[in-house]
Order: structure tokens, then sequence, then C-alpha cells
């Protein structure tokens, strides 16, 4: 499910059983039982990503997950690139600020909790105003390429085309646009590139922690004739 030792606060759940028994009665304490042993690497919750259609959603549903997101993943393998590949440059450490406030800006804040902002800088940028930021992750079976652009860049179908076109190492690999539920404003673009949509996607989520606030007193400089409220503090305790 996820490596305990890549400081990620979540963990993903990347395979849960075959096609054949998915409507198997002993999978949601499998499930269970998973996040559970994920809850003791440190993680907060288990991220899945299933079809809809899917007999895993009604598994995953049983075992406490919920949907907070949808998603497409668009098979662009077949786009050419015709634009500008120079507009792009990989994302150096001294880029992760303008990364991290992009991310801000497009991932909405209730979603934070769960899409942690990025901690290191990776991927591709565009060069115009970092307005766009494209992760990569790639295997055997593909590439999948995440964006993050805001709705303000110029001429976005020409440069994720030039961004397409220019993959090294990509072989024969399929490429892939994987596009979440607030930035679908992109899709229609993708059409017009001659990408092909996948079925719809729901993101779940198990949350493995609870967020709890206490009122604790907090000293600050206060001055005269000015009242300071009491601030609020957060800790974070497992679910039992």
């Amino acid at each position: 499910m996820r490596d305990p030792h890549s400081g990620e606060t979540f963990a993903r759940l990347l395979y849960l059983a075959p096609t054949s028994l998915l409507t198997h009665p002993g999978l949601p304490p499998l499930i269970e039982n998973l996040s559970a042993e994920a809850g003791t690497w440190g993680a907060f919750h288990v991220v899945a990503e299933v079809d809809e259609t899917s007999e895993a959603f009604t598994a995953l549903r049983l075992s406490g997950f919920a949907a907070y997101a949808r998603q497409k993943l668009w098979d662009i393998s077949s786009i050419t690139g015709a634009g500008n590949r120079s507009a792009w440059t990989r994302a150096q450490s001294a880029d992760l600020p303008a990364i991290q406030s992009l991310y801000h800006q497009i991932v909405p804040p209730l979603l934070q909790v769960i899409e942690p902002r990025p901690r290191r800088a990776a991927g591709f940028l565009c060069n115009e105003g970092v307005k766009c930021h494209v992760s990569l992750s790639s295997g055997a079976a593909g590439i999948v390429l995440a964006p993050l652009i805001h709705p303000d860049a110029e001429e976005v179908g020409a440069s994720l085309s030039a961004l397409i076109g220019g993959l090294s190492n990509r072989g024969t690999r399929p490429v892939y646009l994987c596009v979440r539920s607030y930035q679908t404003w992109l899709e229609p673009v993708l059409e017009d590139l001659g990408a092909l949509a996948g079925p719809r996607q729901a993101v779940m989520v198990k949350h493995l922690a609870l967020i709890i606030k206490d009122e604790q007193a907090a000293k600050a400089v206060q001055p005269a004739g000015v009242s300071v409220q009491t601030s609020r503090a957060s800790r974070i305790v497992g679910k039992k």
C-alpha cells in the first residue's frame, strides 16, 4: 500500500483483488486490516481510485471509504508534439514555492487535507509565469501525468501537446493525463487534441485520524485597552 519510509502523510491502495473476487465477503475485513496496517506506518488516511461501476466501489464503501472527488484518465498517447517544447523545463528546488502557490490556487481548501501540497520540486513547469505544472509517474504499463494548470494559462492545448511529444524514454508505453473534478475545464481542450476519455472514477478516502480542537491559553503581548481572544490549538489522534 505505502512505503513506510516515504515521508507522506497518506497511504495509497494500489491493488485490491482479482476482478472475479471483488464480491468476496472477506474483502471488507481485508481492507480494514490493510488500513489498520497503514495507520501503524503513520498514515493519516488511505486513498483509493476506482471505477464507479466496479464491484470494488461497494467493498470500499462498506469499509468506511467515502468519495471526495471524481476523475478521468485521458489517453493522450496519440497526440503528437506541435508546440514549443522549450517552454517546459524540469522543476528545480528553487521552483518549489511557485509550485506550492499554484497548488493552493487550484486545489480546493477542503481537499488540501487529503491531497497534501507538494513537498519537493518534481515534474515539468511551463516558463510563462509558472501557471502550468505537470508531475509524472511511470511504470512498465504506462506513464501518467497529473496537471496543475491555472485557468488563466494561455495556449494550454499547444503546451500539453509539446510536452507529450517531448517525453523522453517513453518508448511504446501509453500516456495518460489525470483530470480531477476541480479541473474539468481541461476536458474540452483534451477533446480538441483528440484525446480519449476513460471511465469516470471515484477518488475515495478512509480517514485514520481525527482532528480534535482544544482551547489552550497562548501568551501574547496585549496592548493597553485591547482584548485578545484565546487561541485554538489542534492535535491529531488516531481513530479507535
